[in-house]
């Protein structure tokens, strides 16, 4: 009679490990497929207008949501894989972990740009179409690429020509695929020169615009908008240090919790560092635009919502 206790209890628990599951996985797949649609809409709104595509702002801003979308992509993948114990083969696993650590620092210094342009239209106005032209802006781009890759390049230098790990399939995560000393000494050296220059400038170019905010004689509200955007930038920046926390903390729980309390955290985490910082993209840049939010809102529900005077010269 126990034996047949003990057995029902092991049903119910794996029937409610799967349900939890599965429900955990179909929330944050359709919640990020949401967001993957708002991104794709305001990607497909900024090349609807030549003005948007030559202006430096609106140029990292997009850059910013092609960047977001894939790592929100990659985000889900390495997500799903991992609640659903999936095993991937190596050099899948290793693909998708230094294009996710690419992508993850490109964002970072994405916001870095984004701030520098904010600083040189409010705090050197009369050189912001000198400085910021096109061909600079797509330069800065690919400096911000070349920079995020490095990383990545000395992983998998030192995956094929130090590390010993064998394995043909792996549960894909650093922990399980980048087992040596090195990569943790690594990745805590790109972290940390990163987050540290980054903050730097973020934290520069805020003080820079609250000063020009609080002694111009002229357009104040443009400064103090931009003081907000670069605000929320650094705000966008801690949720992004955040989310470094997050495999230390799959790791802790992994040991010393059991399956049903690591499969919550990992979701709320994955909901708060993943998904959230994705998001602040569209309220940051999009919804506080006037001339890109009309025509956005316009594309988003298919032209059912009437576009204003402003954007009736695109048709």
């Amino acid at each position: 009679m126990s034996n047949l206790n003990y057995s029902i209890s092991n049903i119910n628990q794996t029937i409610s490990y799967v349900v939890d599951r599965d429900l955990k996985i179909v929330l944050s797949v359709s919640s990020c497929v949401i967001f993957l649609y708002v991104n794709g809409v305001m990607i497909f709104t900024l090349r609807k207008k030549t003005v948007f595509q030559e202006t430096s702002r609106y140029i990292l801003f997009g850059h910013m949501l092609w960047v977001d979308t894939l790592n929100l992509f990659m985000s889900v993948v390495l997500f799903v894989c991992a609640v659903c114990r999936l095993f991937v083969m190596k050099i899948a696993c290793l693909i998708l972990l230094v294009a996710a650590t690419s992508l993850f620092q490109a964002s970072i210094l994405n916001l870095a740009l984004m701030s520098l342009e904010r600083y040189v239209a409010i705090c050197i106005p009369l050189r912001h179409a000198e400085i910021t032209t096109c061909g600079r802006t797509n330069m800065a781009i690919g400096v911000v690429w070349a920079l995020s890759w490095i990383q990545s390049v000395s992983e998998i230098i030192i995956f094929y020509s130090v590390d010993t790990n064998t394995a043909m399939y792996f549960f894909c995560s650093k922990t399980t695929l980048f087992r040596l000393q090195v990569y943790k000494q690594l990745d805590i050296a790109f972290t940390c020169v990163f987050f540290i220059s980054v903050c730097f400038i973020i934290i520069f170019t805020y003080a820079s615009i609250a000063a020009v905010a609080k002694t111009a004689s002229g357009d104040k509200m443009s400064a103090k908008k931009a003081n907000k955007t670069v605000l929320l930038h650094l705000i966008q920046l801690g949720l992004c240090a955040a989310s470094i926390l997050v495999g230390v903390i799959q790791e802790v729980i992994y040991v010393y919790t059991d399956l049903m309390t690591s499969l919550s955290v990992m979701y709320f985490c994955f909901v708060t560092f993943m998904i959230f910082p994705r998001c602040l993209s569209p309220l940051i840049y999009g919804m506080r635009d006037q001339a890109f939010s009309s025509l956005f809102k316009y594309y988003f529900t298919f032209g059912l919502k009437r576009k204003n005077s402003c954007n009736t010269e695109i048709h």
